[in-house]
């Protein structure tokens, strides 16, 4: 859950604070004050594009910082990579400077965009107003059905075994075509391989044995630093923490005539308990440093081995693990080309294994199909679309493809009389927006993040169906914490917390909490109309 954001320099805002909470959380402000800047403050924050742009005018670069509540498997997730910081909490942290460029920090730690993105899909998903328009795609449709039906781990296995077959078809059609050349690359690859194999190098071990190394190569300086730092701390001639203890004794003995002089004896004694404490630890450390003439030169030997090995075959040595299995697929391949019938079964099994998987993945597809088939029409219901079917799709492919053996197809029926559409031939705008925004509702219950962020999904909505959605995303915010950015006076009543987006002739975005006097005033001001009549509504809804 996000505890709080804090934006600095981010397009039109200088500096916004935001304190969140549990339940329902909505944005309001007027057309163009710049709402949908703090989503997009937050979508960059988890790993999302940006660049020079978002830097606000006359500012060096742009600062984002988060602060999470997270879950035990992302506490694990985050211990994994050595990101780890207070139990159950994570900061995340982003820069982007003029010239573009981007720095990302996990609790304090360095990170890369791609880890501030896997991170961030952890945490929360964000429904954006202009959603209707991926749905259209058949891709995107495909996913969310698969993220609902929990098969997306299926379809990326379907994918590879796909991709596995494929590649074997290839290789069986090089068979017979390219007999010479095929010899002449079996003898480069496995001439490189014997090379890489004899070399042994295993996945982590540069990094493992160039931290050895330093250890190693340093240790007599290490051990040299310790020792001298225990002399002049506890063991030499006029040492410190001897020196730290008397002064600590007189003035004890002299507080006894003046207590001013109690407190400057309490930093001396914790002073004197720390000291003591580096000499415990740097007596230990002594302890432990090893001074191994072998073990350096093995090192040594090693990290020359590598060096050499990862020059010769014209790549990183943490890269040589890699290539030694790519070089292993490839001789493996090569040597099937030069016995047909072997890699005629091979092309066999590798079908026969795509075959299963997507045979699997149909099986799983359908039953989540009929799910959500069910679940989106409950909620086009909810939505004043009682009479509306949704229905998703599977169409057989006429050839097997990477995506499984079928097409995804969303269609949808606004009426019992008409037939089922394909939801790209929906021709109403508010019918569209009102049945993404279903799709979203059903999609976010099925996410297992803890943050669902809404930006202006309500769009071309109004009226009693306006009351719909936020009573629905209240109950959804029973749940999980729900963002929304809305321009709908019934949704924002829904919130459990309001805030308000406000920009100056300035052009600074202001952003702040509203009491429940400030909420009357801003709904008043959405709902339009005469100023008491409005105020006396706005009351209404707010206690509704």
């Amino acid at each position: 859950m996000l505890r709080a954001l804090e934006v600095r320099n981010f397009v039109l805002i200088e500096h916004a604070s935001l304190e969140l909470g549990e339940g329902f959380t909505v944005l309001t402000g007027e057309t163009g004050a710049g709402k949908s800047i703090l989503v997009d403050a937050i979508e960059l924050l988890v790993g999302g594009r940006g660049d020079a742009a978002v830097v606000r005018e006359g500012a060096e670069r742009a600062e984002l910082a988060g602060e999470f509540e997270v879950s035990k498997s992302m506490s694990a997730w985050l211990a994994e990579r050595d990101l780890a910081g207070d139990p159950g909490q994570l900061i995340l942290r982003r820069s982007i400077d003029r010239a573009g460029r981007s720095r990302c920090f996990i609790n304090g730690h360095a990170a890369t965009l791609a880890q501030l993105k896997e991170a961030g899909e952890w945490l929360l998903d964000l429904h954006g107003q202009h959603a209707h328009q991926s749905l259209l795609r058949a891709a995107a449709q495909r996913e969310l059905l698969d993220a609902h039906a929990g098969t997306e781990e299926l379809a990326r296995e379907t994918a590879q075994a796909f991709r596995d077959w494929q590649r074997l078809e290839e290789v069986a059609a090089e068979a017979s075509a390219k007999f010479a050349q095929r010899e002449a690359e079996r003898a480069d690859v496995s001439e490189r391989l014997e090379d890489l194999r004899k070399l042994a190098p295993r996945e982590g071990e540069w990094q493992q044995v160039a931290a050895e190394h330093q250890r190693l190569q340093h240790g007599s300086s290490l051990l040299a630093g310790a020792q001298s730092s225990l002399e002049a701390l506890a063991e030499a001639e006029g040492a410190c923490l001897p020196q730290l203890s008397a002064v600590a004794n007189q003035l004890r003995a002299l507080s006894e005539h003046d207590a001013r002089l109690g407190a400057v004896v309490e930093m001396l004694e914790s002073a004197e308990a720390q000291a003591s404490e580096a000499v415990r630890e740097l007596r230990h450390y002594a302890s432990r440093v090893e001074l191994d003439p072998d073990a350096l030169r093995e090192a040594e030997a090693r990290i020359d081995a590598l060096h050499s090995a990862a020059r010769r075959h014209r790549l990183r040595p943490e890269e040589l693990p890699a290539r030694l299995a790519e070089l292993e697929k490839r001789l493996h391949e090569l040597e099937l080309a030069a016995d047909p019938q072997a890699i005629e079964r091979e092309v066999a099994a590798a079908r026969a294994r795509y075959d299963t998987a997507a045979k699997k993945l149909s099986a799983k597809r359908a039953t989540g199909a009929q799910a959500l088939s069910k679940a989106v029409t409950a909620a086009l219901a909810q939505l004043a679309m009682q009479t509306a079917r949704f229905a998703v799709s599977l169409h057989k492919l006429d050839e097997p493809a990477a995506v499984g053996a079928e097409q995804v197809e969303f269609e949808v029926a606004s009426h019992p009389s008409l037939p089922l559409r394909p939801l790209a031939r929906v021709a109403s705008g508010g019918e569209l927006s009102r049945i993404s925004l279903a799709i979203q509702l059903v999609a976010a219950k099925a996410s297992p993040v803890a943050t669902l962020v809404f930006d202006e999904v309500d769009a071309g909505i109004g009226g009693a169906v306006a009351e719909t959605i936020g009573r629905s995303l209240k109950r959804l915010g029973r749940q999980r914490q729900v963002l929304c950015v809305t321009h709908l006076p019934q949704v924002a009543a829904s919130g459990d917390a309001q805030w308000s987006v406000t920009k100056s002739s300035a052009l600074k975005v202001r952003v702040q909490r509203l009491d429940r006097a400030a909420r009357i005033e801003e709904l008043a001001r959405m709902l339009g109309g005469a100023e008491a009549t409005a105020r006396k509504h706005a009351a209404e809804l707010l206690d509704g």
